[in-house]
């Protein structure tokens, strides 16, 4: 009996080098080697960039509804005939109508079906050109530049749609704000 307590003793030390130690310092050091910024995070002085954050008032860049409540994680459920769903996009067209938005696209009025995606299409950027623009007093011009230059292509280049990450737009708008009011 002591000869097979000694050799789990053994085992379990072994895979608890190998499995607790050795494979983690591993997969750190790979991942941080071939993948920097995935393993490092996607936090910014701003938020995540990886979930959709809420922006207040025509200055800014806005995601789609779900971003309101980071906390709702999951889809609504709500069907093409749901009287629900027609309220809450009607709503949202209002409250972007307000901003001086006109015809959004719907990736703009509806909610994703991870309830927190952070990106929007690049229409649904695009069409919020002229509102941030006249908010922050700069040009229309400069504006659709900022959002054509933070565009993504689809991944790998073929998969999916191309987007816009509406934390890094907000971010590269504050930054060209500071240097247009700085004369820089």
């Amino acid at each position: 009996m002591l000869l097979h307590l000694r050799r789990s003793v053994v085992a379990i030390v072994i895979l608890t080098v190998i499995l607790g130690i050795i494979y983690p310092l591993v997969t750190t050091g790979l991942s941080q080697w071939w993948f920097p910024a995935e393993a490092n995070g996607s936090l910014t002085v701003n938020g995540s960039t990886l979930v959709g954050q809420t922006w207040k008032g025509a200055g800014w860049f806005h995601g789609r509804p779900d971003a309101e409540d980071p906390m709702a994680t999951g889809p609504t459920n709500l069907g093409p005939t749901s009287k629900a769903l027609a309220a809450a996009v009607l709503a949202a067209i209002k409250a972007e109508a307000a901003l001086g938005v006109k015809n959004p696209p719907a990736n703009l009025v509806t909610t994703s079906g991870s309830g927190i995606d952070p990106d929007i299409s690049p229409a649904a950027a695009l069409v919020q050109v002229d509102s941030v623009a006249r908010a922050r007093g700069l040009t229309p011009a400069a504006v659709r530049r900022l959002v054509i230059e933070e565009e993504q292509g689809p991944y790998l280049g073929f998969l999916g749609a191309p987007t816009v990450n509406v934390l890094e737009l907000n971010e590269a708008l504050a930054k060209l704000v500071r240097r247009s009011s700085s004369g820089g």
